[in-house]
Parts: C-alpha cells; sequence; structure tokens
C-alpha cells in the first residue's frame, strides 16, 4: 500500500453534510454467493441494493485509473479476440470492454487509446445481470467456473474483479489453473481485490469504530465459512503457482467517502462510500447468519450493526480507507516453455516470475 498519507480537504466537514444521504455501493462478492437465494427477507446479495453496489465499484475503479490511456485493464492486450469477465455481477466492465472493441468501426470510450479490432466479451456469472441491452459483441452467459469449461474458444484476456469469498482456497487453485489452460500463449489474466480490513493513519478512528467492527465480524465469518476474503494478498502467488509469468500490480488506496483534498480521491471516496452504502446488508446478511461468530447472528443483530455502521460512515468522521491493488500475468508462449524445458501445456511454474 502507499506509505504517503492522503491529506484532508479542510472544507470537507461543510460539505459532506449535504451530500451524505448518498448510498449506492458495489463488490463482486463473487460467483459462488450470486445464487438469487431469498434469505432474510431479500433476495441476497442478488438484489437491486447489491447491483448497484456493484454500479459503484466498477465506477471508482475506473476513477482510480482515469488517468490512464486505458482505465478498464492494465494488461498490454492491444488487439484481442475473445475476452472473458469472470464474475460479471453487474456486467459493467464487460459492457465497456465490449464497447472498446466494437464489431465495426472503431468508436472511443473513456479516452482509450486503442486499434479498431473487433472482440467477443463473455460475462459469465452464477446470476443474470440486470442489463437490457447489450453491444451485440457482448454475451451474458449464467454458468459455474468451477465446472468443466464448454467454451470451444481460447481467449487473449481473463478479467477478475472483486472475487472476495467466492471460492474455497483449492477452488481458487483450479480457477486459475482453468484460466492459464483456456488463454491462448501469450495470454493475460488481470485481477483487481480490495483488502477488507479498516485503515486511518492520522488518529481519526475511533477505538470502538462500527466500522472496524464490521469489517471484523466479515473476515472472521468468511474464515470460518472457508471462504477467505484475502484475495488481495494470494492472488499473486496463486498466479505463479498456475504457471504465469511477467507479473505487474498496482497498488491503490480507496477513501471511503469525500474527506480527502485530492480531487481524483474525493470523487473515488464518493463512490466508495456508495459501495458500503448499498453493500454492507447484503455482505452482512450472507455471512453474519451463517458463518457469524461465536455463533451465526439474527436478522436483527446484523440490522443493528449495518445501521451503527452506515451511521458511522455518514458522520464521516474518521478518515478510513482500504487498500486494493491489481494484479496482470501472462501465459508464457509456446516457445518460452520449450526454452523452459517443460512439455507443452504444463505451467513452468517459477521459472520466468520475478
Amino acid at each position: 500500500m502507499s506509505d504517503i498519507p492522503i491529506s484532508v480537504d479542510p472544507d470537507y466537514y461543510d460539505l459532506f453534510g449535504a451530500d451524505s444521504d448518498v448510498s449506492s455501493g458495489t463488490t463482486s462478492l463473487a460467483s459462488s454467493i450470486y445464487r438469487g437465494v431469498f434469505e432474510n427477507g431479500r433476495r441476497c446479495p442478488c438484489d437491486e441494493q447489491q447491483f448497484e453496489s456493484l454500479l459503484a465499484s466498477h465506477l471508482l475503479c475506473v476513477v482510480l485509473d482515469s488517468n490512464e490511456e486505458n482505465p478498464l485493464f492494465h494488461a498490454p492486450v492491444r488487439e484481442p479476440k475473445e475476452i472473458l469477465d469472470i464474475g460479471t455481477g453487474r456486467g459493467s466492465w464487460a459492457v465497456d470492454v465490449a464497447d472498446m472493441f466494437p464489431e465495426s468501426k472503431f468508436t472511443p470510450v473513456l479516452s482509450a487509446t486503442i486499434t479498431d479490432k473487433s472482440a467477443t466479451v463473455r460475462g459469465v456469472d452464477l446470476f443474470p445481470p440486470p442489463i437490457d441491452w447489450l453491444p451485440p459483441n457482448c454475451i451474458m452467459e449464467v454458468d459455474d467456473v468451477l465446472r468443466e469449461w464448454t467454451w470451444k474458444t481460447s481467449f487473449d484476456l481473463i478479467h477478475l474483479r472483486q472475487m472476495v469469498g467466492a471460492f474455497k482456497p483449492k477452488e481458487w487453485d483450479g480457477v486459475f489453473d482453468q484460466c492459464y489452460t483456456n488463454l491462448k500463449p501469450g495470454g493475460w489474466i488481470e485481477q483487481l481485490e480490495v483488502d477488507p480490513h479498516i485503515i486511518c493513519t492520522d488518529g481519526s478512528l475511533p477505538e470502538d469504530s462500527y466500522a472496524v467492527q464490521f469489517a471484523e465480524a466479515i473476515i472472521n465469518a468468511a474464515t470460518q465459512a472457508n471462504q477467505p476474503i484475502d484475495t488481495v494478498a494470494t492472488m499473486r502467488g496463486r498466479m505463479v503457482k498456475a504457471g504465469f509469468i511477467d507479473i505487474h500490480e498496482k497498488k491503490y488506496n480507496w477513501p471511503m467517502g469525500p474527506w480527502p483534498r485530492d480531487p481524483l480521491l474525493k470523487e473515488a471516496g464518493r463512490l466508495h462510500y456508495h459501495q458500503w452504502m448499498h453493500g454492507m446488508e447484503g455482505w452482512a446478511m450472507y455471512y453474519l447468519t451463517k458463518w457469524g461468530t461465536p455463533s451465526p447472528w439474527s436478522t436483527d443483530e446484523v440490522q443493528v450493526l449495518v445501521a451503527k455502521t452506515r451511521k458511522e460512515l455518514k458522520e464521516g468522521r474518521a478518515h478510513m480507507w482500504q487498500y486494493a491493488k491489481r494484479v496482470w500475468a501472462r501465459k508464457p508462449t509456446d516457445e518460452e516453455i520449450r526454452a523452459a524445458g517443460s512439455p507443452l501445456g504444463v505451467p513452468i511454474k517459477d521459472e520466468f516470475s520475478p
């Protein structure tokens, strides 16, 4: 994470009160959760609140990379033909990337400068996204990536984002192995995840912070469920284990509220605030009523903590943020595999990795 502290906007407390009724949030708590099961009085977590949360998350990621040539992915893929988005959620990323590589003439999107080649973008999840219209080169599929992959094509790019809690540890290894197998030689995988822990470096966070209590309760419940949400810390190692090489990463600070002085971080903080405000009830109902510690929580207990956490975030006194990281890596070419003395199709593991 960055060691540089985030400067606080001196006018923040005058401005935030008028803006504090913004509540929308987005976290793709991943495919295994998106089953559309009606639990605790709501479709959890595939209802409108969660999809609003997902939209805020997508915009947050785009805003923080808005100074990049391509804010949607960093893998140097210039003329892809086939792209896969695992855990597509609302489908926003898949739709935007499909618009970047349209079927016909080149249309600039989000100021990205790319070629005018077309690509097919597939978004896959266990629950269909609430989308009425798709670009003709964008396909949404309901499928489970833990099962045998049935696509007849190999991919140039496979993308994953905010998949925290999607799979058990051994299942994650299988997913990365499948990604490796189903990428073209020289193809890329890219993943962006956030650390669930709350960070504050200026002493403004109270010792009894409800946001911290909320985050720790979710972390403990996810561990109890054997679906740990430490994906940000494990994804790079799993890519290396699967055989990927040429690994790169970029780290981010995600403010929880529009308190930073920097305009870009201020907008990111507003979006991350939205993500939490709309997403937290679904996350908590899913995890805490099943695997809450020391015993599963009641619906009332969850709602009390959610209400207290929302109130704390609305008040905006604590300058909280979370750490996120993007990692992208390449499948070696056939020539690189031969040079490493590994049979074609067999991962070469660490030989080319930094």
